[in-house]
C-alpha cells in the first residue's frame, strides 16, 4: 500500500511537469509506458494520479505494442466526435426558426413570447426531435452572431419640425445673454427618491464580506419620506444649486428654487444683471402649458426686477437640457451604493458632489407645503407682462417686471 501511494504521488509530479508539453497522443504513450513499467495495476494506479481513463491508457499500450512510423497528426482522418450539423442535418435552422421566429420561421413559435434562454432553447428543440444541450446551443448561436444584448435606446418617435430650429434658438440666445455677462440657467426636476434603509445603484468600498444591511423591498410605506430635487445650473460659471422637496413637485416649488438660487449664489455673481435666460423642459412643474409657472416667474420677475426670458426643449428632447449631463448625472455618482437614510443624508450628499472641471453645488431641504391644482384664471393670465418671442411663442417667452 506504502508503495502504491509513493508510485501515485511521482506520477503526480511527472505528469504535472509534462501534461503542459504533450498533445493528445504522446499524453496517452506516455500513460501507458508508465503503466507497462509498474506492471499489475499500472492501468488504475496511472489512471488516478493522471485522470485519464483507464481506456485511453490501454489504447496506448496497443499502440505501443503495434509499433510503427510516428503518425503525422494527433488523430486518424475522421477520427473525433462528428460535428452536430453532420450528426443532425438541419438542426442550427431549426435553432435561428426559434431565435427569430418572425423572420425565419414560424410565427407561431412556442418561444415567441418567452424569454429565449439556452434552456428553454434546448427545450423546444428537444420537443420538435432533436438531440442537443444547452451549452451547445450556446455555441451555436454564437457561431451564428448571435450575442445577448440589451435593448438600446434610439428611436425617440416623430420628431418636431421645428425641432433643430428650437435648438439653434436656444444656444444662439443663450450665447448672446452670456458675451452681454446676463445670468443663464438650466433647470429641472431629478427622479424622486425614497427616503430610507433602501438599496441604490452601484458599489461603494465596503469591509470584505459586511455589506451595508438595506431593506428587500422598495415599498414607499416604509420610507421616511420623498425627495424631490430640483435643480437650477448655471452653465457659465459651472455652479448648481439643488433644493430638495419633500411635498410635491409644483409650479410654485420650482419656482422656490430659483429663487433660492438667485438668494444664494446668482445674486452675489451678477450683480448688473438686468434679465435671466431660463432653459427648461417641455412638461413637468416648469412646462410651457402650465399656467402657474408662467404667473410664478412673473411674481418673481417683479421681486427681482429682472425681466426674466424662458425657453423649451421640444417635447421628447429633455436629455438635450444641459442640467441632466452636467449636474445630474455626478449627483447619482456620489450616493452610489449608499443608502438614503435621513433627507439630511441626501442634502450632504449633493452639496458634496464635485467634478474634476470644478463643478460645485449647494443644497438645502425645502420643507414647505406646496398646493396641488392650483388654478389661473384669463384674467390673471391677461394680467402677466408676457411677451412671447417671434419665433414659436409658445416655447420662447419673456416675462417683464410690471
Amino acid at each position: 500500500m506504502r508503495r502504491d501511494i509513493e508510485l501515485e504521488a511521482t506520477l503526480v509530479a511527472k505528469y504535472a511537469a509534462l501534461s503542459s508539453l504533450l498533445n493528445e497522443r504522446a499524453r496517452r504513450l506516455w500513460a501507458a509506458a508508465e503503466s507497462i513499467a509498474i506492471g499489475y495495476g499500472g492501468d488504475a494506479l496511472v489512471s488516478s494520479a493522471t485522470g485519464l481513463s483507464p481506456t485511453t491508457i490501454r489504447s496506448g499500450r496497443r499502440e505501443l505494442a503495434q509499433g510503427g512510423p510516428p503518425l503525422g497528426r494527433v488523430r486518424h482522418p475522421g477520427a473525433g466526435r462528428p460535428g452536430i450539423e453532420t450528426a443532425q442535418p438541419g438542426l442550427t435552422a431549426a435553432l435561428e426558426g426559434l431565435v427569430d421566429p418572425v423572420t425565419r420561421g414560424d410565427p407561431t413559435s412556442p418561444l415567441r413570447w418567452t424569454c429565449k434562454s439556452k434552456a428553454k432553447l434546448a427545450g423546444a428543440l428537444a420537443a420538435q426531435g432533436w438531440r442537443v444541450s444547452a451549452t451547445t446551443v450556446g455555441r451555436l448561436l454564437r457561431e451564428l452572431g448571435y450575442r445577448l444584448q440589451a435593448l438600446h435606446k434610439t428611436r425617440e418617435g416623430t420628431a418636431h419640425p421645428d425641432r433643430n430650429a428650437q435648438f439653434e434658438h436656444i444656444n444662439a440666445t443663450a450665447t448672446a445673454f452670456q458675451q452681454d455677462q446676463q445670468p443663464v440657467i438650466s433647470v429641472d426636476t431629478k427622479k424622486k427618491e425614497l427616503i430610507g434603509d433602501f438599496k441604490t445603484g452601484g458599489r461603494e468600498w465596503q469591509p470584505s464580506r459586511r455589506p451595508e444591511p438595506v431593506r428587500v423591498h422598495d415599498f414607499p410605506g416604509d420610507a421616511t419620506g420623498k425627495a424631490i430635487p430640483y435643480g437650477v445650473y448655471d452653465m457659465a460659471r459651472n455652479e448648481a444649486w439643488v433644493s430638495i422637496g419633500r411635498d410635491h413637485d409644483t409650479p410654485a416649488f420650482a419656482v422656490a428654487a430659483i429663487r433660492q438660487w438667485w438668494t444664494m449664489m446668482g445674486r452675489a455673481a451678477y450683480p448688473l444683471a438686468t434679465t435671466l435666460y431660463i432653459t427648461a423642459d417641455a412638461g413637468g412643474s416648469n412646462g410651457y402649458r402650465s399656467r402657474a409657472w408662467k404667473q410664478g416667474l412673473q411674481d418673481l420677475a417683479d421681486d427681482l426686477r429682472l425681466a426674466i426670458h424662458v425657453s423649451h426643449f421640444p417635447p421628447g428632447t429633455s436629455k438635450w437640457n444641459k442640467i441632466e449631463h452636467r449636474l445630474f448625472c455626478y449627483l447619482t455618482q456620489n450616493w452610489r451604493g449608499r443608502p438614503l437614510v435621513t433627507f439630511e443624508t441626501l442634502v450632504e450628499l449633493i452639496g458634496h458632489a464635485d467634478t474634476t472641471t470644478g463643478l460645485r453645488v449647494k443644497a438645502k431641504l425645502d420643507k414647505r407645503r406646496y398646493k396641488t391644482g392650483v388654478v389661473v384664471t384669463d384674467a390673471e393670465m391677461r394680467d402677466l407682462a408676457l411677451h412671447p418671442h417671434a419665433f414659436h411663442g409658445d416655447w420662447n417667452y419673456a416675462l417683464h417686471p410690471r
